[in-house]
């Protein structure tokens, strides 16, 4: 009786076991698919993606080095059907990554995907398509695929299939927090944009074509002005004016491109070269090379308007102050319109509105109240550093979007470490000017400098000195965004990298690599376990993801930690697994999975159904330890930011693992020389 209720508590223990271990088994993203008739010949098949709370789902257009883009591959299309334009998808949530140094698109708690198809062959009856997916929440990230086999018949609008066991929740009427991320992730794009147009709007009001200026229309309004209202009155107008013809620039760059289009073109080469040498003529003309004016009749035909006096005359003075002043503020209003128009929507209109607000106040207040004419100080050549100055970081942008071409080709003529140089050689120039170090064309000869230029100085000095240990590897987090991604770079590692725990290039071991922080790693976990038994050594195996985010987190803050770093070196044989390496495995050695039942294609599937198999669980990062006979040390390790919990638990296993080979040393010993 007690060994029947042995075994049955053994066989309760082994289910509890079972249970808890596929419980880390994470399945965030449910499917279902539909198919809608739209003519005789086409359908559309759409695809709903539920999202659970905490996670999202990856945009089907992601920037190159970046994480993994939604994928829908349609088996045999081309065959009995074609393919009607690419996917689509419902608006997503753009943020930037700080990891990944991008911006980057998803879906929170709901998406739409939709393929437009044409039957060619009328006995077409089944489509089947996959899906290739990257899901992540704050600590883990998994990388599946969703099968479909969708019906074609006359029935189509009402074929929906639910493509997981899980019940399927109900369409959200619409999808209210990824609407609300949406559109507070637009407000927060807009402020930014107005509040980058003021300042840029401030920056041209101290300009010599803009700020001279002042002085002469006040000196109007209070002659022209019967009484103190009018004159106020009047001052209103003028700014309100001022705004109406920079809003109304910005509204015919949004109608003739679209609200969207130019955003769409934020990525490509063309757009992005034409920039760039439009901001390289913009900077060499604020530098004195030459000067952007319109033609002189304008003037002159809106000086003629202006004469005829009333509200009509006060508006076209306006006008004749924008004219005026185009060869300083030109360059300013293209750069504010290029950086809002790769934003898209109404932020070209947003982008003047703050733009021409800076402008306008000034004008307006000054002519209200001519009194504080005596608070501004007198023009000179300082107005003529500020447009210098301007100049350089006009210069400093250009190579910006230099930089996007070049990172839409993968050309690497401008990674990092030259991105870097050129930055830092612009930014010392411009130290060098404030210093007064360097003379340009326009400037006014100076006996020395002032405060505020010697401060301004110190300042592009203390940036250039921060830029150099980028050159080196440094994150660099201030400018982040700017300069190409760490990858992106000669040396991912860093320039010059050396120092204690590194190997000799010549002693790396057959079939391994130098993995993150130069760590000897090996990609395939026979090999990797082979060398583990020759060198005597515990394995840790890493499944990770190339574009697994919380695994380069763990990467960059946990394994970077000396400690940690010293173990990942020397104590263990480090084994990553990609789970998204899309490298297809010989047709031979494609199989279906006994685990999941789905058909295991590539290289990164076939270590995914490993994790799964093996330890129950499909999220990564997930770091295991097992000695030379594949027997865990320790319990898995997943996402964990805490460098010494992490340590703890490598000399955990370690520590298992030389326990487990002195107990086997004394077996042997007891069996050779008795007891």
């Amino acid at each position: 009786m007690t060994k029947q209720l042995l075994h049955k508590l053994t066989f309760l223990f082994f289910l509890l076991s079972t249970f808890i271990s596929y419980s880390q088994i994470q399945d965030p993203v449910q499917w279902e698919s539909e198919v809608k008739k739209i003519s005789d010949t086409k359908y559309q098949l759409v695809f709903n993606a539920f999202i659970q709370d905490h996670w999202h789902l990856y945009s089907l257009q992601l920037p190159e080095g970046g994480p993994n883009p939604t994928e829908f591959i349609f088996e045999n299309a081309g065959e009995k059907y074609e393919l009607v334009g690419k996917t689509t998808e419902s608006e997503s949530v753009k943020e930037h990554d700080p990891i990944f140094e991008m911006d980057l698109s998803f879906f929170s708690n709901y998406a739409t995907f939709t393929q437009t198809i044409k039957v060619t062959d009328t006995s077409l009856s089944t489509i089947n398509a996959r899906v290739e997916y990257q899901a992540c929440d704050d600590t883990a990230c998994i990388f599946d695929t969703e099968e479909f086999s969708l019906v074609i018949n006359e029935n189509a609008a009402a074929n929906i299939v639910k493509n997981d066991t899980a019940e399927v929740k109900e369409k959200p009427a619409t999808a209210p927090e990824e609407e609300v991320n949406s559109i507070n992730k637009k407000e927060e794009d807009f402020w930014g944009i107005f509040i980058v147009a003021f300042l840029s709007g401030f920056a041209a009001l101290l300009t010599p074509c803009v700020f001279p200026m002042i002085p002469m229309t006040v000196s109007f309004f209070t002659k022209q002005s019967k009484t103190r209202v009018a004159g106020i009155r009047n001052a209103i107008f003028y700014g309100v004016s001022i705004v109406v013809i920079y809003v109304l620039l910005g509204t015919l760059v949004t109608v003739i491109f679209g609200a969207d289009a130019l955003n769409a073109l934020s990525t490509n080469v063309w757009f992005n070269l034409i920039f760039f040498i439009l901001l390289l003529v913009f900077a060499f003309s604020f530098m004195g090379a030459f000067e952007i004016v319109l033609p002189s009749s304008w003037g002159t035909a809106i000086d003629s308007k202006a004469d005829k006096g009333g509200l009509i005359g006060i508006f076209f003075m306006a006008l004749a102050l924008a004219i005026v002043s185009f060869s300083c503020t030109g360059p300013i209003v293209g750069t504010v319109l290029v950086q809002a128009a790769t934003k898209g929507g109404m932020a070209p209109i947003i982008g003047m509105f703050g733009f021409s607000l800076a402008i306008a106040l000034p004008f307006a207040l000054f002519a209200a109240f001519p009194g504080w004419l005596n608070t501004l100080p007198r023009s000179g050549g300082w107005l003529n550093t500020v447009k210098v100055f301007l100049g350089f970081l006009e210069l400093a942008l250009a190579f910006k979007f230099l930089s996007n071409a070049d990172l839409v080709l993968q050309l690497h003529l401008l990674e990092r470490e030259v991105f870097l140089a050129i930055w830092i050689a612009i930014f010392g120039l411009l130290a060098f000017y404030l210093f007064g170090k360097i003379r340009l064309a326009h400037d006014s000869p100076e006996q020395h400098i002032s405060v505020g230029r010697l401060i301004t100085g110190l300042l592009v000095l203390s940036f250039v000195i921060y830029l150099i240990p980028g050159l080196w590897g440094a994150p660099l987090k201030m400018i982040s965004g700017f300069p190409p991604p760490l990858q992106y770079s000669e040396s991912p590692e860093g320039l010059g990298t050396s120092g204690p725990g590194i190997v000799d290039r010549g002693e790396l071991p057959e079939g391994a690599v130098y993995g993150p922080h130069n760590i000897i790693s090996f990609h395939d976990y026979e090999e990797g376990l082979a060398y583990a038994r020759k060198k005597d050594l515990p394995v840790m195996i890493d499944f990770t993801g190339h574009a697994c985010v919380n695994c380069r987190k763990m990467e960059e803050r946990v394994w970077s930690d000396p400690k940690v770093l010293e173990t990942l070196k020397n104590d263990v044989v480090l084994v990553s697994l990609y789970v998204d390496d899309k490298r297809d495995l010989p047709e031979e050695k494609q199989f279906v999975s006994e685990s999941t039942g789905k058909k295991i294609r590539t290289i990164g599937g076939k270590w995914s159904n490993f994790q799964i198999s093996e330890y129950g669980a499909n999220a990564q990062p997930y770091y295991v330890l097992v000695d030379e006979n594949e027997n865990k040390l320790a319990e898995p390790m997943a996402y964990e930011p805490d460098a010494d919990v992490y340590y703890n638990w490598l000399q955990k296993g370690i520590s298992n693992f030389k326990n487990e080979n002195s107990s086997m040393f004394e077996s042997d010993q007891k069996s050779v020389f008795g007891n």
